[in-house]
């Protein structure tokens, strides 16, 4: 498992004075693994990316705006100029050029990185004209180009190199600096003095936080007793539904509540001898009551789902979702040739789970309710990092997970392309099916959005016969932080990035 993990740390002398304050803290449910922006897929990864990277543009409430690019061009469709704010420095003080941001984007198409961002980057031809601007040629139309150069820039003359200096010890040009990561314990930064956005004279001022502590904590009951005790001061979606009232009664915390494009669901190996019959897949829908989760476990903190798009996206197409119905379940799986034994049992599967103890509980209800018409489930659960690599290799039957931050359709043909299962994508089902990938190809280079919003309610009919997931739940974000926190904004895709607009304590 790579990225930012046994890099030599500095001893105190060598530490910044900022380093000796208070830090602010934000407790995380579970570890980053990768730091490096070309290569990060986990969702801390990216958010903590976030704070240490900037990117040509931000995706901000769904919304394009600009990060280090101050203005763009795009003529024909296939060419995208983008010109660079000035004067934007590194955190080890060498200023960022087009070259950085041509490295960047040609180390993803290289396949020595493999990175899952290459397919994206195809067949790209990248000019750097002068040290302010950078040029995209694409081969063909791609409506989702812009959307995807959010990738943090990397400083070449680091990451190429040393490139396991680099994963050990990144350096970006965002608003916060990397100090340190204890493995699976603490991600350390601090706040980046020369953090400036390109405006040096009337620019944006560092963050008020000079030292920053993401605290990783898997264990339930002890984030909630380091909350209570003052030792966190921020803490989002990582704690259990149930303590909500309890947090909401705190004198001393506050709450934060949005609606978020997180989408839960469960995942089938397409490839394994049972799972691959769509009757199996079918009745695993109909038997899980998502209304009764939702309700009980969630606590009306998470709607059920019966699409990737929530009902606010411009693409989205009404589908009717699988009734929870023990009965047809049954019937489908007596349809498709098994039939319970003696025991009741119809088939074994292994579900494999993160050791978040929400995630586990949601396991145990859904193990239950499989249970009821025949399915007998094994939960397995595992640190992250294991968990995650098992489910990017093949090797499950089951499994649930999110995505987070879902803005352009075009995720579909990440998901379901048959040319984007991992390294190459994030198709870990393994779904193959012809018309699936014709369709997100001819999505992905459609520029009229009502041509485009055509071809997805296609897409998004074969994702509801075929059922390459089962949908679960659109969660909401939810973030419990100590009064004196002023200036932190929840994001839909839950990101952190506002922490570098948040003070404590007066702090201006």
């Amino acid at each position: 498992m790579g990225g930012c993990r046994g890099g030599a740390n500095p001893s105190p002398a060598q530490l910044p004075a900022q380093l000796e304050e208070k830090p602010f803290v934000v407790a995380l449910d579970s570890a980053p693994t990768q730091l490096d922006p070309r290569l990060a897929t986990d969702a801390y990864s990216e958010r903590i990316g976030n704070l240490l990277f900037n990117s040509l543009i931000r995706i901000d409430q769904g919304k394009i705006v600009p990060d280090l690019a101050e203005r763009w061009e795009i003529e024909g469709d296939t060419r995208y100029t983008f010109y660079l704010k000035p004067n934007v420095l590194f955190h080890d003080g060498h200023k960022l050029t087009a070259d950085d941001v041509r490295y960047t984007y040609a180390s993803i198409q290289d396949p020595a990185l493999s990175s899952p961002r290459a397919k994206a980057f195809e067949k790209v031809q990248i000019e750097t004209p002068d040290a302010a601007t950078i040029r995209f040629i694409l081969g063909k139309p791609s409506a989702p180009f812009l959307s995807q150069m959010t990738t943090g820039i990397v400083p070449r003359h680091l990451a190429e190199k040393d490139p396991a200096a680099f994963s050990a010890h990144p350096v970006g040009s965002g608003p916060f600096s990397f100090v340190r990561y204890e493995s699976d314990s603490v991600v350390e930064l601090h706040a980046f003095p020369g953090y400036s956005q390109g405006k040096p004279l009337a620019g944006v001022a560092p963050p008020a936080i000079s030292r920053l502590l993401f605290r990783i904590i898997p264990d339930e009951s002890t984030r909630l007793l380091e909350l209570s005790k003052g030792n966190i001061d921020l803490l989002q979606n990582a704690f259990p539904p149930d303590s909500l009232l309890h947090l909401q009664k705190n004198p001393a915390l506050k709450v934060q509540s949005a609606l978020s494009t997180t989408y839960a669901y469960l995942g089938f190996n397409l490839t394994d001898p049972i799972l691959k019959d769509g009757r199996v897949r079918e009745a695993i829908g109909h038997a899980i009551d998502k209304e009764s989760i939702t309700k009980y476990i969630f606590r009306d903190l998470a709607a059920p789902a019966n699409n990737i798009l929530t009902d606010r996206h411009w693409a989205y197409t009404p589908t009717v979702s699988d009734a929870y119905d023990p009965k047809q379940a049954s019937r489908l799986l007596d349809e498709a040739g098994y039939k319970p034994d003696r025991s009741g049992v119809r088939f074994r599967l292994i579900y494999k789970t993160s050791q978040n103890e929400l995630g586990r509980r949601v396991a145990e209800v859904i193990q239950g309710q499989l249970a009821d018409v025949g399915i007998a489930v094994t939960i397995r659960s595992y640190e992250w990092g294991t968990f995650f690599s098992d489910v990017k290799s093949g090797n499950f039957q089951l499994f649930s997970l999110q995505w987070v931050g879902i803005n352009d359709p075009d995720i579909f043909y990440d998901l379901f392309h048959s040319q984007a299962i991992p390294p190459n994508g994030s198709n870990r089902v393994r779904f193959k099916n012809e018309k699936m990938d014709r369709l997100v190809e001819a999505g992905r280079v459609l520029g009229d959005p009502e041509k485009r919003k055509r071809v997805y309610k296609e897409v998004q009919e074969i994702f509801r016969e075929e059922r390459p997931y089962i949908s679960l739940w659109h969660t909401k974000n939810v973030a419990v932080m100590k009064k004196e926190v002023t200036g932190y904004t929840l994001y839909e895709n839950g990101d952190f990035y506002s922490l570098k607009d948040v003070t404590l304590n007066g702090i201006p």
